[in-house]
This record gives structure tokens, sequence and C-alpha cells, in this order.
């Protein structure tokens, strides 16, 4: 499954680890990803969505509705 967040988009990042030594690999940065289970008052059931942390403190300030309704505009199912 992708380290993919439905509601931000966030993907990882790439880049390079960079030793004492300033010897370069390379190295991915993977966003903080939670699965989390919401209630959707709407449709009288629970959805289960994988969630960056920035996308939690999204949800908690514009609720659940207004996510899951970006979510569904962004063309991801829930």
């Amino acid at each position: 499954m992708p380290a993919r967040c439905q509601l931000t988009g966030a993907e990882p990042g790439f880049g390079k680890k960079v030793s004492h030594s300033n010897r370069r690999t390379s190295r991915r940065f993977d966003p903080n990803i939670q699965r989390k289970r919401y209630w959707l008052p709407s449709e009288g059931r629970y959805v289960r969505l994988r969630l960056s942390a920035r996308a939690i403190k999204t949800i908690d300030k514009i609720g659940i509705e207004a996510a899951v309704a970006r979510i569904r505009a962004r063309g991801e199912k829930v």
C-alpha cells in the first residue's frame, strides 16, 4: 500500500543522506501516515482513512464531512 495521505496527497520525498565524511546516498522521507477510523453521520457508518498527522489536525479543524467531501473531490474512494 502506498505511503500516501488520502486528504492532503502527501507522498514520500526523496533526497540524500549526507554522512560526516560528506558521502551522499539516496534516502526517502516518508510522511507520517496513520490509519484512522471516523464516524460519518450523514451515511451512518464508519470510514477508515489513511491520513498524515497533519491531515488528522485538519479534520479536527474542518470536520469529517468536509474532509470526506475534499477526498471525494480528489477522486479517491471512501
